[in-house]
């Protein structure tokens, strides 16, 4: 929890930085050429893929060894971490930080089948279960 409140403090990654990320995390280290090579025609400069990775770097979220001339990326926060801290600030911010709250609305809004329903609820007590059990 300690690191989920850690990330959810730090500066957030805007879609862009979010989009490397994604690929840092896909190959776990990555060149710029790797980087360059994950996305669609018509490809981002070098440049642009450069000023990313130093914005992330500078929010911390990656580092990078030094290879000859070249740069190995490879992240420092786990990318469950990072989704994990933007979930709950997602249920702070926008549901009072209720997480009853978030899942009455989640389970209305997005219009859950009976069957999604009942797998979701065995998750929850799988993970009920599992807490009982640490205490």
């Amino acid at each position: 929890m300690f690191v989920e409140q850690l990330i959810y403090r730090m500066n957030k990654l805007s879609k862009t930085e979010e989009q490397v990320m994604h690929h840092i995390w896909s190959m776990e280290e990555a060149y710029m050429k790797d980087l360059i090579d994950q996305y669609d025609d018509p490809k981002p400069a070098q440049t642009t893929i450069a000023t990313l990775l130093k914005r992330i770097k500078d929010k911390g979220f990656i580092d990078y060894s030094t290879e000859g001339k070249a740069r190995k990326y490879f992240p420092i926060i786990d990318k469950s971490a990072y989704f994990s801290s933007h979930f709950r600030g997602l249920i702070n911010n926008f549901f009072g930080d209720s997480a009853s709250q978030f899942a009455s609305f989640f389970t209305q809004a997005t219009d859950l089948t009976t069957k999604e329903l009942e797998a979701l609820r065995k998750v929850i007590d799988k993970e009920i279960d599992k807490k009982k059990n640490e205490l």
